[in-house]
């Protein structure tokens, strides 16, 4: 059976937010993935209120900011919450944008590839040995952890340029993608995580590619579209994304301001159960081996969370 995840951020009210996560589990999703945003609530609690409300389905955070928690902070918190699931925690983390950690923290975002390699040298060590003793640029640790913990426990970290996807191919055990289209999987996600892999004498069998693909279900497709139209405007802002989208062959359209309903489809499955199951398959196709359908809404025609969730089941 192909498989499958749901992307489940959390929404205005928790309740909701455990009761999709259930949905999920029910319709017999692999894992459920959360966001960590900078306005919203912690991801890592929203996952243990969602590992006590079920019972087999994987939760993973895609992904957690690497500058708001200190390596050790991080492997403690991974720790704790995989023995609080039964073992059902994937780690995903991630730089975040120049924007968000210096105007918003006051900290410095420099040189992030190799500030990420300490990082994931720390977190695994620590989550593999029990204790580390290594000094870095960036992030330095002397330390031990006496908790129960996993030393197989998948770490995976959002990447989007070459470089930053080279490193998930040599020491992550995958990557959590967002706003990327089939396209740019295909041409230059799996080349570049297949590159990193070779560099650690390893193949891409086990590594793990997530793209989450936002899906709705809906009457309305002009509405829903609209709706989506200002998630990839609201990305395209931010300079990570804009290259990605840039390389995927949206530049002139971008520049434009003039977004179309061709490059929505592209990221996007928009419409009847058909339409949804589509836009998972051409992630499938396209290298992703976990793709995570997300539903939206926010328009009238729409036909919710579960039964968008239903309709990408049976892609």
């Amino acid at each position: 059976m192909p498989r499958l995840a749901a992307f489940n951020p959390a929404v205005k009210s928790l309740d909701e937010s455990i009761a999709r996560a259930q949905t999920a589990e029910r319709l017999g999703y692999e894992s459920i993935w959360t966001s960590q945003l900078p306005d919203a609530r912690d991801a890592s609690l929203v996952l243990a209120a969602y590992a006590s409300a079920t019972k087999r389905v994987g939760l993973g955070t895609g992904v957690l900011p690497i500058y708001t928690r200190h390596p050790t902070a991080m492997a403690q918190m991974a720790a704790t919450l995989d023995e609080l699931s039964g073992g059902r925690f994937i780690l995903g983390i991630g730089v975040s944008h120049k924007v968000t950690v210096e105007s918003m923290w006051g900290l410095r975002l420099d040189r992030p590839v190799e500030a990420m390699r300490k990082y994931l040298e720390i977190v695994r060590a620590s989550l593999c040995d029990g204790s580390c003793a290594i000094e870095g640029e960036h992030f330095s640790a002397q330390w031990s952890y006496s908790g129960p913990r996993r030393p197989d426990l998948p770490i995976m970290i959002s990447a989007l340029n070459p470089r930053m996807l080279d490193l998930a191919g040599e020491l992550a055990d995958g990557v959590v993608l967002w706003m990327c289209s089939p396209g740019y999987i295909r041409d230059h996600v799996v080349p570049a995580v297949a590159a990193g892999r070779k560099k650690a004498g390893k193949t891409l069998e086990g590594f793990e590619i997530v793209a989450p693909v936002p899906v709705c279900l809906t009457t309305d497709r002009v509405a829903a579209q609209a709706v989506f139209r200002q998630t990839v405007e609201r990305y395209a802002n931010l300079p990570y994304y804009r290259k990605m989208m840039d390389a995927s062959g949206f530049a002139a359209e971008l520049a434009s301001g003039d977004i179309s309903a061709e490059m929505l489809d592209e990221y996007a499955g928009i419409g009847d159960e058909n339409q949804v199951r589509d836009a998972i398959r051409r992630y499938r196709e396209a290298g992703a081996t976990l793709p995570a359908a997300g539903p939206f809404g926010g328009h009238k025609g729409g036909a919710g969370f579960e039964a968008t969730l239903e309709a990408a089941a049976e892609a």
